[in-house]
């Protein structure tokens, strides 16, 4: 299966799944009424900034070396979405009696706060972040994030490797 891979494809199917989890995300929102938290919208920039070098590798269709270029960047942001995804989760499992309580709104904070200082408030994270609403077959919105860093950034691997190997 790995020898009917090349880097183009890799990259196009790493975008169609970023472009289909945007969507899914945006009718979770939309249609399902699922805010998100400022968490969220964190992990929500990593797979949008996954999608865009996606995008690029597919219309540059590099080989080796580029490959290895692009694999090691979106390796970097898979892993940067998945420690935010890990942070989330975490605050998820919280006790009751644990869990921050809930603070302003990312844009407030950006406004506000110098960005370094906003950023250190939305990683302390809130009781909004601390909430579970829509799961599916028992993880979280925040799990299946991570989940899907994971893998995106492993497919990030395997292209590089298959590019290497032509």
């Amino acid at each position: 299966m790995l020898s009917k891979l090349t880097p183009r494809l890799g990259y196009i199917a790493g975008l169609l799944i970023c472009v289909l989890l945007f969507a899914f995300a945006l009718y979770l929102q939309y249609y399902e009424f699922q805010n998100p938290c400022p968490l969220c919208i964190l992990q929500r920039i990593a797979f949008i900034a996954l999608m865009v070098v996606f995008l690029v590798g597919a219309i540059h269709g590099p080989q080796k070396t580029g490959a290895a270029v692009y694999g090691a960047l979106l390796v970097i942001i898979a892993v940067i979405g998945a420690g935010i995804a890990t942070r989330h989760v975490w605050l998820q499992h919280l006790p009751k009696d644990r869990v921050p309580e809930c603070g302003p709104g990312l844009n407030y904070m950006l406004n506000k706060f110098p960005l370094m200082q906003a950023l250190e408030k939305v990683f302390r994270g809130s009781g909004e972040c601390a909430e579970v609403g829509w799961t599916f077959l028992t993880f979280s919105i925040a799990e299946w994030s991570l989940v899907w860093f994971v893998l995106l950034g492993a497919l990030a691997v395997i292209i590089a490797v298959v590019a290497r190997k032509r």
